[in-house]
């Protein structure tokens, strides 16, 4: 076992500081998009996510993840409470910074990640009915997968997937439970036409942080201060400008005039796609995936979610699923042990057999996310309610939910 390296320490922490900064970063990224009757609902949709997954992962939800492998399928319970977990470097996670600090950033990761989900199905939710569904689908859809593909001797990790900092676990994955969710819900009354988002500069604000947060969220992945945390860190820069250049530029083919929205968009879903491969391409491949998360990405908001007609109000699934789609499978294209010694090469760099791999781990997180969304719609449903009377949804969600406004016409 190595010893504790203060370097690497210090960056990790500061990273688990940066993606934990982006949950209530993101509560600014989608409460300005949402209208304003329901931007407080969002904001504490985030921050409660933030309070409820971060005791969840302490209590059971990281040894489930990452405890003692049970066949490859789940973490066992030896770590309950963070039982055995310490200030000794684990052999394996991180293994020069305390186990408890690798403990906290894969923490800020399974907070983010439903939090994410909550962009499709705003401005309808019932609080009580969001707050237990989050709770089941964190325990039985997050952990299970996090460990299928993290975890040591999870069975796609053994069958050598490749997930730098969680394009599947966590961007896929919350989109296509976004998509089955939305579908399940169905649509906001009164919204027969895209509405304008009440508060773009807060939107713009909750983007330009998300960018900043996502170095810590790529490049602290790398698990030391090296040359993969130094490459992460370029890739996720090089994706986010080409995917928001792009989306403009599409902007002003299709819709005769690039905008604000379109941009930050954009940005986010080159983030989204560059996740997976940050820490196994040069930087032209991020360039390149960048550039292909903004035509993909913006072909399903701006045209295939209108011939579908499903009302995922702030494109969890076009942004994320798909951006999580491309970097996945991009990955199996693009990745090469000359940036990182401990991944792979794709089928650019001789080895056809990643591009298999990727793909058949795509295929598993779409159907165990969907399947195991479903199943918890459903139970959820029956038991609290998850959508909200037609009245409070009209009246607006800060007010029937939390009894609260975000703006008053008196001082």
């Amino acid at each position: 076992m190595e010893k504790i390296n203060f370097a690497d320490l210090t960056w990790v922490m500061i990273a688990t500081a940066l993606v934990m900064i982006m949950t209530p970063t993101l509560a600014f990224f989608y409460g300005g998009l949402v209208r304003k009757k329901n931007v407080l609902s969002v904001l504490m949709q985030c921050m409660v996510i933030l309070c409820v997954i971060s005791i969840q992962w302490i209590l059971f939800g990281y040894s489930l993840a990452f405890g003692p492998d049970k066949g490859g399928i789940i973490g066992g319970l030896e770590w309950l409470g963070l039982n055995g977990v310490g200030m000794a470097p684990h052999e394996t996670y991180m293994n020069t910074v305390p186990h408890q600090l690798f403990m906290a950033f894969q923490m800020m990761f399974a907070v983010i990640t439903p939090a994410l989900i909550l962009g499709a199905f705003v401005e309808r939710i019932k609080f009580s009915g969001f707050i237990f569904f989050i709770i089941l689908w964190t325990t039985l859809v997050y952990d299970p997968l996090a460990h299928w593909v993290w975890a040591k001797d999870g069975w796609l990790n053994s069958l050598g997937a490749l997930d730098f900092a969680g394009g599947t676990v966590i961007h896929l994955n919350a989109g296509i439970s976004a998509l089955i969710f939305v579908l399940l819900i169905g649509k906001r009354h009164g919204i027969e036409h895209p509405r304008s988002p009440h508060n773009l500069p807060f939107a713009v604000l909750g983007a330009g942080f998300l960018w900043f947060g996502w170095f810590g969220f790529n490049a602290g992945s790398a698990g030391a201060a090296n040359t993969v945390a130094v490459s992460a860190f370029i890739n996720t820069n090089t994706a986010a400008a080409a995917a928001g250049l792009t989306w403009m530029v599409l902007d002003r083919i299709v819709n005769k005039v690039p905008t604000m929205l379109g941009v930050i968009t954009g940005l986010v879903a080159g983030l989204v796609a560059v996740t997976p491969a940050s820490g196994f391409v040069t930087p032209l491949a991020a360039m390149a995936i960048g550039t292909l998360a903004g035509f993909f990405c913006f072909l399903f908001v701006a045209k295939i979610k209108g011939l579908f007609g499903y009302d995922d109000s702030l494109d969890v699934f076009g942004v994320h699923g798909i951006g999580g789609l491309v970097g996945a499978l991009a990955t199996g294209l693009f990745a090469t042990k000359t940036v990182n010694a401990a991944g792979n090469d794709g089928l650019f760099y001789g080895n056809p057999h990643q591009l298999w791999v990727q793909f058949l781990t795509v295929i598993v997180a779409i159907a165990f996310s969907a399947i195991m969304t479903f199943i918890l719609f459903k139970i959820v449903d029956a038991i609290i309610g998850l959508r909200v009377e037609i009245k409070d949804e009209h009246m607006g969600l800060d007010l029937t939910q939390q009894h609260e406004t975000a703006y008053t016409l008196y001082d």
